[in-house]
């Protein structure tokens, strides 16, 4: 029992950091009908300008967090409103490429600023233990957590009550209608682009403050968020968190139990888990599990 309680507290830590990254994702689906694939560089820019704040500027880590979010968020409006404006009423398809394009860009970017050595990311956890009985918890899950619940709170209550954030849900629904009613639709793609950006990075510190440290490869992260996204359903925010601990919990799990269930199948089936689990969901709800199912009439 002890040794299945720590893989699932493992899992809902890793779980977190996808559901941030997944949520980034749609947000943006949501707003503009377009996956951005660009995701991936952004969580990676965004944590490598938290080293920089911690690591080589030593800002307190907390306002290091705040400053690399916001500098990410700032990109991201920028990419939307220098170029992706440009792009309003082109095919779908060339606006992803574009995203993807930003992908190509921000990695050899990240790489000839910062190099491709294994950085340690400075902060107040390091390797630091609680002991809750027979429970041994990181003190950098239980805030990856903390952190995660607290940031999803605070968008679901932003998103439902502001006036931004009504005019982001009009939008989504029905843009001419918003555009009729006198809602921007530029402004409202970029905070969505500049929202998306922030999580990213925040989920990159998060994860970069751990014992693996802070590499190149961090981005890779957001292909695991993925499938995450998919299985919750590409326009629900609630979805990408669900599907984001969904994941986490699998692999966690899986990579807990691999030598008992799996050895047959290597040491890095954990690996694949996350795609298969998006296969199945996707077979029994195509839309995923909380995604709004598309009526066509003929």
């Amino acid at each position: 029992m002890t040794a299945l309680l720590q893989n699932v507290f493992a899992g809902l830590a890793l779980g977190a950091t996808y559901a941030l990254v997944a949520l980034g994702f749609v947000i943006i689906y949501k707003a503009t009908g377009v996956l951005n694939f660009a995701q991936g560089g952004l969580l990676a820019l965004g944590s490598y300008l938290g080293y920089t704040f911690t690591n080589s500027l030593a800002v307190a880590f907390g306002i290091a967090i705040v400053l690399a979010c916001a500098s990410a968020a700032l990109v991201g409006a920028a990419f939307q409103r220098v170029v992706l404006t440009r792009m309003v009423g082109q095919p779908v398809f060339a606006v992803v490429m574009i995203t993807i394009g930003l992908l190509f860009v921000l990695d050899p970017l990240v790489t000839a600023i910062w190099g491709f050595d294994n950085l340690q990311l400075a902060n107040p956890w390091n390797i630091q233990r609680v002991v809750a009985g027979e429970l041994v918890l990181g003190v950098r899950d239980l805030w990856s957590i903390g952190l995660t619940a607290t940031v999803v709170a605070a968008f679901f209550v932003f998103f439902r009550y502001s006036r931004l954030g009504v005019a982001m849900r009009a939008t989504a629904f029905d843009p001419e209608a918003a555009l009729a009613q006198g809602i921007s639709a530029r402004r409202v793609f970029a905070v969505s682009w500049a929202i998306s950006s922030a999580l990213a990075a925040l989920a990159g510190i998060t994860l970069a403050a751990g014992p693996g440290g802070l590499s190149p490869a961090i981005g890779l992260i957001a292909l695991t968020a993925f499938p995450a996204m998919i299985l919750g359903g590409l326009d629900s925010p609630a979805g990408a968190v669900l599907g984001g601990l969904i994941v986490g919990l699998a692999e966690a799990l899986t990579r807990g139990y691999q030598d008992q269930l799996f050895s047959w199948a290597g040491e890095n089936v954990s690996v694949i888990v996350p795609y298969v689990i998006m296969v199945l969901i996707l077979l029994v709800r195509p839309y995923g599990l909380l995604g709004t199912a598309e009526v066509r009439r003929i």
